[in-house]
């Protein structure tokens, strides 16, 4: 057990690595970002003064090691264009991003859960085939799509919900409904197949042949030795709901969190705010990946027993 945990952290901190590199040169692949702040107005003295002070001067190189050291020491630089400290700025969109989030993992548990149970028992039906024909049709749409029909019809079109906005239960509707469903779709077919390899088991026979409820059969023999495949599985929608899921549904609703910011950051060539942003949706990956494996190793008696690392 403690040689998986070592390989995994040690495969994380390689990661890691990689990313700060990746994310450093890749922000600079589109020039010099005084020169789309500054315009064509600004003299040579002034630019090169500007360059100096958000410390842009000298080989890329040169800035990489002084990037690096400024992560050690925990300064993550100003903003370009707020000229505040990027930190303090991520702490302001943390919690509206968050908020999205939470909704949109409660929202897919909560569907595709019973869904997903639902088209595994009724598999030969049309209530598991409704089910699975929903699942195709949330999987295959995508969220920009979803959301901007969503916004046309609920807002524009009938006026029910708004618009942009997060002060109101009613403001979460259109985003979390947009973000979820294509993870609704996921993890309903997910659990469908795991509760399929687990219902023709032995031990369920065995469970039925004493007389216990269908229900307690399902529910606490059935899902509970098909979770380590769920865990698996949400915790990798989970990810992708940090890396990506939430950057086109904040950018279309105007929610003011962090998939917002790092979108206008690219926009705007605001090249600290968007190095902490990515490095940091990166690490929140990372990690979230790394309790799913070490979750899932716990779960695995191989893996406890030290037959597999």
């Amino acid at each position: 057990m403690l040689e998986f945990v070592v390989s995994r952290v040690l495969r994380t901190g390689l990661t890691v690595a990689v990313i700060v590199t990746a994310v450093f040169f890749a922000t600079r692949l589109s020039g010099n970002a005084i020169d789309f702040l500054a315009g064509e107005g600004l003299g040579a003295k002034d630019r090169q003064l500007l360059i100096e002070y958000y410390g842009l001067d000298g080989s890329y190189g040169e800035q990489f090691v002084r990037y690096l050291a400024s992560l050690a020491d925990g300064n993550f630089g100003l903003s370009l264009i707020e000229r505040r400290p990027v930190a303090q700025i991520f702490a302001e969109r943390v919690w509206p991003s968050l908020q999205l989030m939470i909704g949109a993992v409660g929202l897919t548990l909560l569907v595709s859960v019973p869904a997903g149970i639902a088209a595994a028992i009724y598999r030969n039906s049309w209530i598991g085939n409704a089910i699975m024909g929903g699942a195709f049709f949330g999987y295959a749409i995508p969220n920009f799509v979803l959301a901007i029909l969503l916004l046309l019809v609920f807002s524009f079109w009938l006026g029910w919900l708004p618009s942009t906005g997060n002060s109101t239960w009613l403001h979460f509707v259109m985003p979390v409904t947009a973000l979820s469903t294509f993870y609704i779709a996921g993890m309903t077919r997910f659990i469908r197949n795991a509760m399929l390899d687990v219902l023709n088991q032995e031990y369920l026979r065995t469970a039925r042949a004493k007389g216990l409820p269908e229900r307690v059969v399902i529910l606490k023999h059935a899902l509970r030795n098909a979770n380590i495949t769920i865990l698996s599985v949400l915790g990798l929608q989970i990810a992708g709901l940090v890396a990506a899921g939430s950057v086109v549904i904040e950018t279309v609703f105007s929610w003011r969190g962090i998939g917002e910011l790092l979108v206008s950051s690219a926009i705007r060539r605001d090249y600290p705010v968007l190095q902490f942003g990515v490095l940091a949706v990166a690490l929140a990956v990372i990690v979230i990946n790394l309790l799913v494996d070490l979750a899932y190793g716990l779960a695995d008696p191989r893996v406890r027993l030290g037959r597999n690392a």
